[in-house]
C-alpha cells in the first residue's frame, strides 16, 4: 500500500476539521429558518433536524461557545458573521459535489446529493475553486461538456481498477474508449462526435497557464 495513502499527517486532518457534519447541518437548519420564518428557535432546529431537544439544545449551545450562532434581543437565535461564512461554505461545497458527481461525472442524482452531504463539510477552499473552474471549463462549452458526457455514458462495471499503478494511465484493460467501445454512445448510433483524447492534456496547460499568472 502507498504510505501516503495511510499518512497520520492526512489522515488526522479529518480529526482536526474545523467543523463537524452534524455542527454544519445546525448552522444551515439556523440560516434556512430564519430565512423562511424570520426567526429559530432550538424547538424549530430539532424538529428541522429531527433530532430530540435536548440533543439540540446542548449542540447548539456548542455553537454558541464557537463563535458561529448568539441570540438576538428576542432570544431567538442567529448566526454571527463567522458562524455565516461557515455555512454558506458549507453550502456552496454541497453545491458544486452535488453538480459534479450528478452532471459531470453522471451519477444518479440520489448518490450525488448523498455523497455530497458526507463530504461538504470537509472539502477546502483551495480545492473547491479547483473543482469550480474544471466545471466552467467542461460544461462552459457544449462540444467539450457533450465529450465528456460521451465518455462517462461509455462507463460500464469492470472498467474501473484497484490497481493505483493503473488509475491514472488513461486505459483499463478490457475497456475501450468511447469512440471504438462497441456499446459506447458514438459506434451504437453510428453519429455523435468522438471523444477528445487531448481533453485531459488541455486541461492541465490551461491549470499551468493560469497558475502562472497567479
Amino acid at each position: 500500500m502507498n504510505t501516503t495513502v495511510n499518512d497520520a499527517s492526512y489522515w488526522r486532518a479529518f480529526e482536526n476539521n474545523s467543523i463537524t457534519h452534524s455542527a454544519a447541518h445546525y448552522l444551515m437548519a439556523i440560516d434556512t429558518l430564519r430565512d423562511e420564518l424570520g426567526y429559530a428557535r432550538s424547538t424549530d432546529v430539532a424538529d428541522r433536524l429531527d433530532v430530540s431537544r435536548g440533543a439540540a439544545s446542548i449542540a447548539i449551545a456548542q455553537l454558541k461557545k464557537r463563535g458561529w450562532v448568539e441570540e438576538d434581543p428576542n432570544r431567538f437565535l442567529l448566526l454571527t458573521n463567522k458562524g455565516h461564512r461557515m455555512a454558506h461554505r458549507v453550502e456552496h461545497n454541497f453545491r458544486v459535489l452535488a453538480k459534479l458527481f450528478e452532471d459531470v461525472l453522471g451519477v444518479s442524482q440520489g448518490a450525488a446529493l448523498a455523497d455530497a452531504c458526507k463530504m461538504e463539510h470537509l472539502m477546502s477552499s483551495e480545492t473547491g475553486r479547483g473543482l469550480v473552474w474544471l466545471m466552467r471549463y467542461i460544461l462552459g462549452d457544449e462540444t467539450r461538456a457533450a465529450a465528456v458526457r460521451s465518455a462517462m455514458a461509455c462507463f460500464r462495471r469492470g472498467c474501473e481498477s484497484d490497481d493505483s499503478s493503473s488509475l491514472f494511465e488513461g486505459k483499463v484493460e478490457g475497456c475501450a474508449p468511447p469512440e471504438h467501445h462497441p456499446n459506447g454512445p458514438a459506434s451504437s448510433r453510428g453519429k455523435g462526435r468522438a471523444v477528445d483524447t487531448n481533453a485531459s492534456t488541455a486541461v492541465r496547460n490551461k491549470l499551468g497557464r493560469r497558475a502562472r499568472r497567479k
